[in-house]
Parts: C-alpha cells; structure tokens; sequence
C-alpha cells in the first residue's frame, strides 16, 4: 500500500505551540491555571501589573514579552 506524497503528514500539521497565538482555535477562552500562575509570577519579577482577564493567545503573548525582559525561558 502506498501513501499519497501530497497529504500532509503528521509532522507537516502545525500544532497550537508552533501556530501564533492569534491562530490558536482556542486562543479566546480564558487563560489557563498553569499560563496565570507563571504569567503572575513573571510580572511580579517584571514589576507589572498581572491581568486576571487575558485570554490565552494574550497570556501567550504577554509570557513572551515578560520572558525576554525577565531573561526567564532563554534556555528553551
């Protein structure tokens, strides 16, 4: 049995970490526990004001920007 060359393959599927946020078919529910107690952590660290009400493309997006003024998540 052969397979079709052209139908995409697992590997060539993006998945939700590798699609932007904004992609996400999720990406407007409501942040999850493990995004709010890092995102709280992180702007604690940052001197910023955490936001309870982000959805989880804007928890992901604010992590990253957190991160990189932090210098947290530079070895992953």
């Amino acid at each position: 049995m052969s397979t079709n060359p052209k139908a995409p393959t697992e590997s060539d599927t993006p998945t939700n970490a590798e699609k932007p946020p904004e992609q996400w078919t999720t990406g407007d529910e409501s942040m999850t526990g493990a995004q709010a107690s890092y995102l709280k952590t992180l702007s604690e660290e940052a001197g910023e004001p955490f936001d309870s009400n982000l959805t989880k493309a804007e928890a992901s997006r604010r992590i990253d920007e957190l991160q990189s003024r932090t210098g947290r998540g530079r070895d992953h």
